[in-house]
Order: C-alpha cells, then structure tokens, then sequence
C-alpha cells in the first residue's frame, strides 16, 4: 500500500488494513440500467452515485434535456429499488440546473416521481462545498453547495450514527462546569414550542451528532475526468449506512471514486460507467489503492 494512502488514512481516522486485505470492486461497463439487471434482487445495502445533471458534461455523456430528466431516470431509479435491500439507503448526489435567468425545477419534478413510485424521500443533507470556485454573476452568488438526497424502501433502515459523530466542542467545559438545578431536570424551551433539553446529560461526552450539513473541500485533484466528488463525500455516507462487509453500489461511477472509497473502508462495491474509455481510469485508481 503506498504510504501516501497510509497516511492519509490515519489522518482521516479510517481503519487501515493490510494490502491484500482489501476487497476489490467490480466494474461494469455499459448503460446501467443493462448492467443493473445482472444484479440479484435486494443485493445491494447502498447506493451512493452522482449522475449526469441536466445538459452538464455534454462533452462527456452527451447531456439530458431537463424537460426529458425524470423520464430518463425513473427507469433506472426503479432498477436501483430491485437491488436495494429493505434495510438499504440511496444517496443521490443532483443538483438544479439555472437557464434564462431562473432554477429548472427537474430536480425537484424527480422527488416527486419517484415518491410515486415508492421510494421514501427520507433526508435531504447539503454538501457545502469550503472552496467553491469564486465569481460574480448578474442575478445570483457563486454556488457553494449541492444537493444530497437520501430516500429508502422503509421507515426503518440500516444507519450507524455512532460511526460520525464529531467533537462535541470546548463550550461544554465552560457550561457544564457548575450546573444548577433546572440543568438536572428537562427543562421546558421558552417559546413553549415543546422541545426541551437536561443539560446534564452533557456530562462526560466527548462527542456529538452532526448536522445535515457536510462541510467538505470539491476535489482539486487531476482525476482525468469531467466530473468528480472529494473522496470524503461517500466515505461519510459509507461509515453512517453500512457495515464492513456491505456492497456499495455506484451505478454512474465516472472515476471510480466511491469504489475507492467503500475499498478503504472494508466495504464490496460495484460500479458502472456508460464510456468504456473510463474503465482503464478507474481500473489504475484501484490498483494505486492498493488493490
């Protein structure tokens, strides 16, 4: 394993196994709605892929018309429900497209068809990307987040919150240092809206939950293709909704980077890309990963 990956590992506190330990990923090249086919039904625990937007990287695979977005995709998203198991979770990484001045609304005509369809439209978390790429436009800021939404096949699914929590932070030194007696009780919120909290259950923790909001750098990184997310984006999603030993699918894979990631955290996975000539790119990630 080269050290550059050790490293950046302990960093990032994710487990390190030895080289040969590591599962290696499938690739599947082809339109994955073909290639999903040749998936059993209810063999997958997660779902983490960002497709192609509407009339982005036209370059690449072409572009999608908004207008003709949600039919596109609904046929895949129902190949997606097949191989989910009841216990999985599917993260979709999209964003809205902007022309003539306003937001197309394809993302969310999409939400609203495949709750039709059965998918539960669970959370909706943000990635606010630190670094977004500065400008200055007429009608708008410069984008500094992106969409992604979680939807599951049940109300009860498979999630280890456990594995992401974060530092609690030094304010509860201070607080908790001398408590008074409405901080041993739950004490009722003033605006009487019906949340209230026991301060001293605070004592002790060295850890917290985290928000929906992923504060998280884009890639800076050459990957050598159109289209890529920070290897820390599926890797949060991989700890929070399976386990070791749990496939992970990415059926619009681009540059295999979720692959890379369920690879470093002891998950199986499988991933699809549409344009051959990305297979080679995705192949060599995976063996300078050590696998």
């Amino acid at each position: 394993m080269p050290a550059t990956a050790v490293k950046r590992r302990k960093e990032t506190g994710i487990s390190i196994a030895p080289a040969t330990a590591l599962i290696r990923p499938r690739v599947l090249i082809g339109d994955c709605l073909k290639a999903m086919e040749k998936l059993p039904a209810e063999s997958v625990d997660l779902i983490f892929t960002s497709p192609p937007y509407a009339e982005a990287r036209k370059s690449s695979y072409g572009g999608i018309a908004p207008n003709d977005y949600v039919v596109w995709f609904m046929p895949r998203a129902k190949e997606m429900m097949r191989v989910l198991k009841p216990s999985g979770s599917f993260i979709l990484n999209i964003k809205e497209k902007t022309a003539n001045g306003e937001k197309l609304t394809y993302v969310l005509e999409l939400i609203q068809a495949m709750r039709k369809e059965g998918w539960l439209w669970t959370e909706e978390y943000i990635w606010h990307k630190k670094n977004c790429y500065p400008g200055k436009w007429p009608n708008r800021f410069r984008d500094a987040w992106e969409r992604l939404l979680h939807f599951t096949k049940r109300k009860t699914f498979k999630m280890l919150q456990e594995n992401v929590m974060i530092p609690a932070g030094d304010w509860q030194k201070k607080r908790l240092r001398k408590l008074s007696e409405t901080d041993m009780i739950r004490d009722e919120s003033r605006s009487k809206s019906g949340f209230g909290k026991n301060i001293s259950h605070w004592v002790g923790r060295e850890k917290a939950y985290p928000t929906n909001v992923l504060h998280i750098a884009t890639e800076c990184a050459n990957k050598n293709h159109s289209a890529t997310f920070p290897l820390s984006l599926p890797e949060w999603f991989i700890k929070l909704l399976t386990e070791p030993g749990d496939t992970v699918l990415d059926p619009f894979c681009g540059s295999g980077t979720t692959l890379i990631a369920a690879q470093n955290l002891s998950r199986e996975s499988i991933g699809m890309e549409i344009l051959p000539e990305y297979k080679e790119l995705i192949l060599e990630r995976i063996k300078n990963n050590g696998g």
